[in-house]
């Protein structure tokens, strides 16, 4: 029973984070933001997780295994994470609202794919109020290559360049 609402008042927090404003964040657009490239984004090690993204600006939890590939239509569970200019910045991220934007480089279609906010930060795990992390249920519609524009507060923050396969 203690338990039970130990985890109701945990989600009552993050509800409520997720449901604040803050008109004075910073956000800057990555210089990589719209590169018409249509390269995939690269792979980097951040604490003992491989994400796909920029690093040190914006990414999600992703190592290119056939669990965790993204395939048309299929929802995957992905751990996205954002890094301002400075962990001040950073932040003042926490419980801004943020959407997934995905673009087909084959047929130019857009479709959101997720709607949420960052959530507070974890006190018990050390550092990890240096990052703004959210978790998602993404589904791309078709294979290619995508790109997947963040907006946190209407406002793009940075994209991820992936392959559905």
């Amino acid at each position: 029973m203690m338990v039970l609402r130990l985890g109701y008042l945990v989600l009552l927090i993050f509800l409520i984070g997720c449901s604040k404003t803050d008109s004075n964040v910073v956000i800057k657009e990555s210089p990589n933001v719209l590169d018409e490239n249509w390269k995939v984004s690269s792979m980097f090690k951040t604490d003992d997780y491989m994400l796909i993204g920029e690093q040190r600006k914006i990414g999600f939890i992703y190592n290119d295994s056939e669990v965790v590939r993204l395939y048309p239509g299929k929802k995957q569970k992905y751990m996205w994470h954002f890094w301002a200019d400075t962990p001040e910045e950073t932040q003042k991220l926490f419980g801004e609202k943020v959407k997934i934007i995905g673009v087909s480089k084959q047929t130019g279609e857009k479709v959101t794919v997720f709607e949420g906010g960052i959530g507070i930060p974890n006190t018990a795990i050390k550092d990890n109020e240096k990052v703004g992390k959210m978790p998602t249920t993404m589904s791309l519609p078709s294979k290619g290559l995508w790109r997947l524009e963040a907006y946190i507060d209407e406002k793009l923050f940075g994209s991820v360049v992936v392959e559905v396969h």
